[in-house]
């Protein structure tokens, strides 16, 4: 990638290889499935525990979702299954999903995952849908766990504007109206003013 490039919804996600916990794996091997791709600052901190485990108890929402999980900091390998481990016997929960072992930081500064000022990774979180196209990027501090919900509520949002081609209002979560979108020509407007008795709403647009 070009270094003037810069990871943006909208483009292609940028490919790679890497070495995981599942074994090693591509980024393209996603493709088909959405995916949500995060990265977290280090093994055996508490608040990364946390969110791990968040995210394997929420494992099957996922999945019901057509959603596989990846991981990624810049630990080891043997760190990472280490710390799974460690999750496993003090919680019983087995972590579901791979993690990637960026020891070079290539990966993390592909997807700029590493402030300036740290080595290590902030929280961020890119959805990717089946087509290998970014969808959503969040940042969060390295102080501030991230709401697994609300990962989950924007996945349900942009499959139900995917597949209604609609839009959703503030606050929105499955199975709440949509907004239709708005209409482009004047003719449009008079059909949907015409139609009005279809529709739920205080104004035209």
């Amino acid at each position: 990638m070009e270094a003037e490039q810069k990871i943006h919804i909208g483009m292609k996600a940028p490919d790679f290889k890497c070495t995981t916990t599942f074994g090693n794996l591509q980024l393209s091997d996603f493709k088909g499935k959405w995916l949500v791709f995060f990265s977290h600052p280090g093994d055996f901190t508490p608040v990364c525990t946390t969110e791990f485990l968040a995210f394997a108890s929420c494992y099957n929402e996922f999945k019901e979702l057509d959603t596989e999980l990846l991981a990624l900091s810049i630990d080891s390998n043997s760190s990472h299954l280490a710390w799974v481990h460690n999750i496993y016997t003090n919680s019983n929960v087995i972590v579901p999903f791979p993690i990637i072992a960026d020891l070079s930081g290539e990966i993390a500064n592909l997807y700029e995952m590493k402030t300036e000022k740290d080595t290590s990774c902030v929280r961020n979180v890119y959805i990717i849908d089946p087509a290998g196209v970014i969808r959503l990027i969040l940042s969060y501090p390295k102080e501030i766990g991230r709401n697994i919900q609300e990962i989950l509520r924007i996945l349900q949002a942009l499959q139900t504007s995917d597949n209604e081609n609609v839009l959703t209002p503030a606050n929105w979560n499955k199975n709440m109206p949509t907004i239709v979108k708005s209409p482009n020509t004047y003719e449009d407007l008079k059909e949907r003013v015409l139609n009005s008795s279809d529709y739920s709403f205080f104004e035209w647009y």
